[in-house]
């Protein structure tokens, strides 16, 4: 990472800010999740979907979901 601001990139400084917003915003309300309990199905759904996208595949385009969606 640079030394100075004037040596980062966009990417590099975008990515700085929005993980100081983040971490400000935990320090502020918490964690909303903290305490809650994760369902079975959900957690095989994400152990399923984890397993997809670590073969490469993908989901549906945001693109087909919004125009579904009508969005």
């Amino acid at each position: 990472m640079p030394d100075t601001l004037v040596q980062m990139s966009k990417e590099e400084l975008a990515r700085i800010v929005s993980n100081a917003v983040e971490e400000k915003l935990v320090e502020l309300f918490g964690d909303p999740d903290e305490g809650l309990q994760m369902k079975e199905n959900l957690r095989k759904r994400l152990r399923r979907q984890k397993k997809s996208v670590a073969k490469g595949e993908r989901g549906t385009e945001l693109a087909s979901v919004r125009k579904h969606l009508g969005l």
